[in-house]
């Protein structure tokens, strides 16, 4: 869900068009992300980078929005998951299911980071087999699907200018991948596990992607797509067939439920090293004695999600959860610059080179800057609002935070072993 609002943007082609330009924007990230957390020695990802190649403000702000970013989408997954039990019966109440998912949900979190990471993997897989059931319940390969899909898509109703309105939502198809990072600390072989995982998931995300469009596209007239909350679920009760419909409610809950187990895992292990870094207070910065999860931090968390996921305002939690991301994007580029700069190919081992390089870099500013001009259409107000509330942070650090800010705790420099950055 979420990706189908790139339809009220830019059209059912303009939404095709963002899928795969956005796809580049995300393939770019994950090898520059990938060949900088391949050497970075501790949990937290871009965030962790930050600390050794911009310094303790850069660090608190994407710290922040990393935290951010993965609670607004963890609420929007449980919002989705409240609303989908109303098909149901109108008479349920949604609340009650998102506070319940979101509860389970901590508590796996809260025993241990193995066994929710199995688990996602079981949800997700069983959730993208659903898919492909849908797919083939739509006859594809006929003729006469396809002569559906033209009659049910609204092409280009805005331009090119819908295309890039749409950037905005075309995020949503991919966003989180980049977390992948953020379990550098638990992986074995950072330098094996990391692009394998990260390239087999955009793999995954881009195939599955395509058929969700395709299927969506097909099944569901342009105007109730571009405002659904389950477009999954709405192409399944288009085609009419009780055993799909009942397979792709399982599946839109199970995906949903997969994806906010993710975030919180995410957004828990950012705001326990802010913590252990003393960026925030350190009382946040505790493992728990017996399961070894930041278990404060998840709880903390846990009401902020909550209260997002209360408001109901699907597109609007997306749209910050979004500019958080892509304002980490931005900065995560001028690192890898930067980063190339420090320690040129030779001077450290790493476990991941990214390929031609700048060119990843500079795919991911144009990419980002786009997507944020496109975010103007219709979401100005929340662009201007999600600024203000980074810069404001930005402030109270500066004057107030940073005074408390224990260096040696922040960078432990000897334990590195790196040599000396160039040009430091």
């Amino acid at each position: 869900m979420g990706w189908n609002y790139t339809i009220a943007k830019g059209g059912s082609i303009g939404s095709i068009i963002a899928c795969w330009t956005i796809g580049i924007l995300y393939i770019s990230l994950i090898a520059i992300n990938t060949e900088m957390g391949s050497v970075i020695p501790e949990a937290g990802g871009q965030y962790a980078m930050a600390k050794h190649f911009l310094g303790p403000l850069a660090s608190f702000n994407i710290g922040l929005m990393l935290v951010f970013e993965y609670v607004m989408l963890e609420a929007a997954d449980a919002l989705v998951v409240g609303q989908i039990l109303q098909t149901i019966d109108p008479d349920i109440q949604a609340l009650p299911y998102i506070i319940l998912s979101l509860l389970a949900l901590t508590y796996l979190n809260y025993r241990g980071v193995q066994a929710t990471l199995n688990f996602n993997i079981v949800l997700t897989g069983i959730a993208f087999l659903t898919i492909i059931v849908l797919l083939f319940s739509t006859k594809f390969y006929s003729s006469e699907s396809m002569l559906r899909l033209s009659e049910m898509t609204n092409s280009l109703p805005y331009g090119w200018i819908g295309v890039l309105g749409a950037f905005q939502f075309g995020c949503w198809f991919y966003l989180g991948i980049e977390g992948t990072v953020l379990a550098s600390e638990e992986c074995r072989s950072k330098g094996r596990a990391l692009p394998v995982g990260s390239i087999a998931g955009m793999m995954t995300l881009i195939v599955g992607a395509s058929i969700t469009w395709f299927v969506c596209s097909g099944m569901v007239k342009f105007d109730v797509l571009a405002k659904s909350t389950y477009p999954l679920y709405d192409a399944a009760l288009a085609g009419k067939i009780p055993a799909v419909i009942n397979i792709l409610f399982l599946g839109t809950v199970l995906s949903c439920l997969a994806s906010a187990n993710g975030c919180i895992a995410d957004a828990s292990r950012a705001w326990y090293s802010m913590a252990k870094d003393t960026l925030i207070p350190k009382a946040f910065a505790v493992l728990h004695p017996k399961y070894k999860t930041p278990y404060r931090a998840i709880l903390f968390l846990l009401p902020i999600s909550i209260a997002f996921g209360f408001t109901g305002l699907l597109d609007q939690v997306i749209t910050f959860s979004i500019l958080s991301a892509l304002l980490v994007y931005i900065l995560t580029a001028y690192m890898m610059i930067k980063f190339r700069r420090m320690y040129p190919l030779g001077t450290i081992e790493r476990g991941y080179i990214s390929p031609y390089h700048p060119l990843p870099s500079i795919l991911v500013f144009l990419l980002t800057g786009a997507t944020l001009v496109g975010m103007y259409f219709g979401y100005w107000s929340n662009l201007l609002a999600g600024f203000l509330f980074y810069l404001l942070a930005s402030i109270w650090f500066v004057f107030h935070r940073s005074r408390g800010l224990d260096y040696k705790a922040f960078i432990k420099i000897d334990d590195l072993k790196w040599p000396r950055p160039r040009g430091y």
